[in-house]
């Protein structure tokens, strides 16, 4: 599950993602990272933090969430209305190709068949329709979600390690208006959970 950032500016004391002076060598907080035991209280933690507020956050767990996802306001997926493009464009793209091909560029008299028999054209329209739908939710979906991404600073943690196995992760970002160091920390820890962690970049 993700959530969309927007790259903090504020220079606001106590709020650690000033990205665009930081000094390079100095470590900058990519957020507060807080473990739950059960997926129950990861969710409910997210929607207190909602209700707190914050709106750059990210919740991490081994399945699906539907309540988390839920309380993170996930709009409904983009993915829908991408591929039925894809795959609409392909199955016009192939129409057309096949009819310029026999109407106008190759138009050859096979058995005294009409140039335009549009039923011979179903298959290959089909076949394009299913591939670009298919290549089109690939790499839209791979877009979406930022892929190709090699590192994340998540990665950072050894404790998210157990996020695809049996621990659930809420992760407030230091890019939220909302964020300061101390207040968030006191916030997540209001919540129980097992540990808070500072993740860095």
């Amino acid at each position: 599950m993700s959530t969309t950032v927007t790259p903090g500016t504020g220079h606001e004391p106590g709020h650690a993602h000033d990205h665009g002076h930081a000094d390079p060598t100095v470590p900058v907080t990519y957020g507060l990272l807080a473990e739950f035991e059960t997926a129950d209280e990861m969710s409910h933690a997210t929607a207190k933090a909602t209700a707190a507020g914050y709106t750059h956050m990210d919740a991490y767990s081994p399945y699906p969430v539907g309540e988390a996802a839920d309380a993170l306001n996930f709009p409904k997926s983009e993915m829908g209305p991408i591929m039925f493009i894809g795959g609409l464009t392909g199955a016009c793209a192939g129409f057309t190709m096949q009819y310029w091909a026999n109407t106008w560029g190759y138009s050859l008299n096979i058995g005294g068949r009409p140039y335009f028999s549009w039923p011979s054209f179903v298959p290959i329209t089909f076949e394009m329709m299913v591939l670009t739908t298919a290549l089109t939710g690939l790499f839209g979906f791979m877009a979406l979600c930022g892929l190709p991404r090699y590192n994340h600073p998540l990665f950072n943690s050894t404790a998210f390690d157990r996020a695809t196995r049996d621990r659930f992760f809420l992760c407030v970002e230091a890019t939220d208006p909302k964020f300061d160091l101390a207040a968030t920390r006191a916030f997540l820890n209001d919540l129980h959970p097992l540990s808070v962690e500072e993740v860095m970049e």
